[in-house]
Protein backbone atom coordinates (compact mmCIF):
# COMPACT_ATOMS: atom_id res chain seq x y z
CA UNK A 1 0.00 0.00 0.00
CA UNK A 2 1.42 3.60 -0.78
CA UNK A 3 1.79 6.24 1.69
CA UNK A 4 -0.89 8.44 2.69
CA UNK A 5 0.19 11.69 1.02
CA UNK A 6 0.92 14.79 3.39
CA UNK A 7 -1.33 17.44 2.94
CA UNK A 8 0.60 21.07 2.13
CA UNK A 9 -0.16 23.38 5.16
CA UNK A 10 -2.13 26.61 3.63
CA UNK A 11 -1.35 29.22 6.05
CA UNK A 12 1.91 30.43 8.27
CA UNK A 13 2.46 31.02 11.65
CA UNK A 14 3.57 33.59 13.41
CA UNK A 15 7.25 33.67 14.05
CA UNK A 16 6.92 34.51 17.59
CA UNK A 17 3.75 33.54 19.68
CA UNK A 18 3.33 35.81 21.56
CA UNK A 19 4.01 39.26 20.73
CA UNK A 20 1.19 41.50 22.66
CA UNK A 21 0.37 43.74 20.12
CA UNK A 22 -0.19 40.91 17.56
CA UNK A 23 -2.38 39.18 20.05
CA UNK A 24 -4.39 42.22 20.31
CA UNK A 25 -4.69 42.78 16.61
CA UNK A 26 -5.88 38.68 16.46
CA UNK A 27 -8.66 39.17 18.75
CA UNK A 28 -9.75 41.77 17.46
CA UNK A 29 -10.64 40.19 14.65
CA UNK A 30 -11.55 36.85 15.48
CA UNK A 31 -14.61 38.76 17.64
CA UNK A 32 -15.45 40.90 14.81
CA UNK A 33 -15.90 38.20 12.49
CA UNK A 34 -16.99 34.89 14.74
CA UNK A 35 -13.21 33.28 13.71
CA UNK A 36 -13.59 30.38 15.93
CA UNK A 37 -9.48 29.82 15.96
CA UNK A 38 -6.32 32.08 15.53
CA UNK A 39 -5.57 29.42 12.15
CA UNK A 40 -8.94 30.98 10.24
CA UNK A 41 -7.12 34.06 10.81
CA UNK A 42 -3.89 32.94 9.92
CA UNK A 43 -5.44 31.45 6.51
CA UNK A 44 -6.49 34.96 5.49
CA UNK A 45 -3.57 36.59 5.96
CA UNK A 46 -1.51 34.10 4.64
CA UNK A 47 -3.76 34.36 1.32
CA UNK A 48 -3.34 38.38 1.36
CA UNK A 49 0.61 38.10 1.75
CA UNK A 50 -0.07 35.61 -1.27
CA UNK A 51 -1.43 38.23 -3.23
CA UNK A 52 0.62 41.29 -2.56
CA UNK A 53 4.05 38.70 -2.86
CA UNK A 54 2.60 38.02 -6.38
CA UNK A 55 2.47 41.97 -7.05
CA UNK A 56 6.03 42.29 -6.01
CA UNK A 57 7.63 40.06 -8.04
CA UNK A 58 5.60 41.03 -10.79
CA UNK A 59 5.64 44.65 -10.79
CA UNK A 60 9.96 44.02 -10.76
CA UNK A 61 9.77 41.98 -14.01
CA UNK A 62 9.27 43.44 -17.68
CA UNK A 63 8.93 40.16 -19.77
CA UNK A 64 5.93 39.02 -22.41
CA UNK A 65 5.05 35.99 -19.23
CA UNK A 66 5.20 38.75 -16.46
CA UNK A 67 2.72 40.36 -18.74
CA UNK A 68 0.48 37.41 -18.72
CA UNK A 69 0.63 36.71 -15.14
CA UNK A 70 -0.34 40.34 -14.06
CA UNK A 71 -3.13 39.93 -16.29
CA UNK A 72 -3.88 36.73 -14.54
CA UNK A 73 -3.59 38.25 -11.19
CA UNK A 74 -6.12 41.11 -11.97
CA UNK A 75 -9.09 38.51 -13.44
CA UNK A 76 -8.63 36.47 -10.36
CA UNK A 77 -8.60 39.87 -8.25
CA UNK A 78 -11.63 40.81 -10.21
CA UNK A 79 -13.53 37.84 -9.88
CA UNK A 80 -13.10 37.73 -6.56
CA UNK A 81 -14.59 41.03 -5.88
CA UNK A 82 -11.56 42.29 -4.42
CA UNK A 83 -10.29 44.81 -7.22
CA UNK A 84 -12.02 46.59 -9.60
CA UNK A 85 -12.39 46.12 -13.65
CA UNK A 86 -9.99 48.80 -14.40
CA UNK A 87 -7.54 47.64 -11.18
CA UNK A 88 -3.89 47.84 -12.00
CA UNK A 89 -1.04 45.87 -10.03
CA UNK A 90 -0.15 48.43 -7.59
CA UNK A 91 -3.78 48.29 -6.66
CA UNK A 92 -3.06 44.92 -4.57
CA UNK A 93 -0.62 46.22 -3.09
CA UNK A 94 -3.24 48.55 -1.21
CA UNK A 95 -5.54 45.79 0.01
CA UNK A 96 -5.42 45.25 3.66
CA UNK A 97 -6.88 42.38 5.80
CA UNK A 98 -11.18 43.71 6.37
CA UNK A 99 -10.81 43.39 2.76
CA UNK A 100 -10.58 39.64 2.36
CA UNK A 101 -12.54 38.98 5.70
CA UNK A 102 -15.51 40.51 3.67
CA UNK A 103 -15.14 38.22 1.05
CA UNK A 104 -15.48 35.31 2.90
CA UNK A 105 -19.11 33.32 2.81
CA UNK A 106 -19.42 33.78 6.40
CA UNK A 107 -19.44 37.55 6.58
CA UNK A 108 -21.33 37.63 3.87
CA UNK A 109 -23.79 35.34 5.23
CA UNK A 110 -24.32 37.77 8.25
CA UNK A 111 -24.38 40.83 6.34
CA UNK A 112 -27.65 39.73 4.48
CA UNK A 113 -28.99 39.52 7.75
CA UNK A 114 -29.45 35.66 7.43
CA UNK A 115 -27.99 35.16 10.62
CA UNK A 116 -27.73 37.25 13.53
CA UNK A 117 -24.43 36.95 14.46
CA UNK A 118 -21.30 35.84 12.78
CA UNK A 119 -21.02 33.60 14.98
CA UNK A 120 -24.45 32.20 14.13
CA UNK A 121 -23.53 32.52 10.49
CA UNK A 122 -21.24 29.97 10.87
CA UNK A 123 -23.16 27.57 12.61
CA UNK A 124 -25.56 27.91 9.90
CA UNK A 125 -22.86 27.01 7.44
CA UNK A 126 -21.37 24.52 9.42
CA UNK A 127 -24.63 23.04 9.62
CA UNK A 128 -25.09 22.53 5.87
CA UNK A 129 -28.38 25.46 6.45
CA UNK A 130 -26.64 27.89 3.53
CA UNK A 131 -26.90 27.25 -0.51
CA UNK A 132 -24.98 28.96 -3.25
CA UNK A 133 -27.63 28.73 -6.01
CA UNK A 134 -28.02 24.85 -5.59
CA UNK A 135 -25.26 23.88 -3.91
CA UNK A 136 -25.10 23.52 -0.46
CA UNK A 137 -22.14 24.89 1.48
CA UNK A 138 -20.23 23.87 4.74
CA UNK A 139 -17.15 26.03 4.47
CA UNK A 140 -17.44 29.22 6.03
CA UNK A 141 -14.56 30.37 4.96
CA UNK A 142 -15.28 30.17 1.35
CA UNK A 143 -14.16 32.97 -1.11
CA UNK A 144 -17.68 34.58 -2.57
CA UNK A 145 -17.11 35.80 -6.17
CA UNK A 146 -18.32 38.66 -7.58
CA UNK A 147 -21.98 38.41 -8.54
CA UNK A 148 -22.33 35.11 -5.84
CA UNK A 149 -23.96 37.07 -3.35
CA UNK A 150 -27.58 37.18 -4.89
CA UNK A 151 -26.96 33.34 -5.10
CA UNK A 152 -26.52 32.85 -0.86
CA UNK A 153 -29.33 31.79 0.79
CA UNK A 154 -31.42 29.06 2.53
CA UNK A 155 -31.37 25.37 1.82
CA UNK A 156 -34.83 24.97 0.27
CA UNK A 157 -35.34 22.05 2.94
CA UNK A 158 -33.65 23.50 6.15
CA UNK A 159 -36.19 24.27 8.92
CA UNK A 160 -34.27 27.45 9.23
CA UNK A 161 -35.47 28.49 5.82
CA UNK A 162 -38.86 29.20 7.45
CA UNK A 163 -39.57 32.89 8.27
CA UNK A 164 -41.12 32.22 11.56
CA UNK A 165 -38.27 29.68 12.87
CA UNK A 166 -36.98 30.76 16.68
CA UNK A 167 -33.65 31.06 15.29
CA UNK A 168 -34.84 33.97 12.71
CA UNK A 169 -36.52 35.90 15.34
CA UNK A 170 -36.68 39.57 14.04
CA UNK A 171 -34.43 41.88 15.03
CA UNK A 172 -35.39 45.01 17.25
CA UNK A 173 -35.35 48.19 15.25
CA UNK A 174 -32.00 49.64 17.04
CA UNK A 175 -30.03 46.41 16.55
CA UNK A 176 -31.09 46.26 12.38
CA UNK A 177 -30.25 49.97 12.37
CA UNK A 178 -26.75 49.72 13.62
CA UNK A 179 -26.34 46.78 11.63
CA UNK A 180 -27.38 48.49 8.29
CA UNK A 181 -25.19 51.49 9.64
CA UNK A 182 -21.56 49.47 9.81
CA UNK A 183 -22.31 48.57 6.26
CA UNK A 184 -22.96 51.81 4.73
CA UNK A 185 -20.03 52.41 6.40
CA UNK A 186 -18.06 49.86 4.64
CA UNK A 187 -19.66 50.69 1.13
CA UNK A 188 -18.74 53.78 1.37
CA UNK A 189 -15.25 53.61 3.10
CA UNK A 190 -14.70 51.41 -0.29
CA UNK A 191 -15.90 53.95 -2.79
CA UNK A 192 -13.64 56.79 -1.20
CA UNK A 193 -10.74 54.46 -1.92
CA UNK A 194 -11.69 53.57 -5.42
CA UNK A 195 -12.13 57.47 -5.75
CA UNK A 196 -8.65 58.43 -4.16
CA UNK A 197 -7.10 55.63 -6.70
CA UNK A 198 -8.89 57.46 -10.05
CA UNK A 199 -8.08 60.63 -8.59
CA UNK A 200 -4.50 59.64 -8.07
CA UNK A 201 -4.00 58.11 -11.45
CA UNK A 202 -5.54 61.32 -13.24
CA UNK A 203 -2.67 63.27 -11.07
CA UNK A 204 0.38 61.03 -12.43
CA UNK A 205 -1.37 60.26 -15.79
CA UNK A 206 -1.28 64.57 -15.89
CA UNK A 207 2.13 64.55 -14.51
CA UNK A 208 3.77 62.26 -17.80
Amino acid sequence: MGSIKKLRKKYETPAHPWRRERLEVERKYVNEYGLTTKKDFWKMQSALRGFTKQAKKLASLDTIQSKKEEEQLLKKMNALGLLGENAVLRDVLTLNFKDVLNRRLQTIVYKKSLARTPKQARQFIVHGHISLGEQKMTVPSYFVKRGEETLITFVGSSPISKSDHPERIQETKESEMKRKSTVIKEENASEDKEKKKKSKKKVENGKE
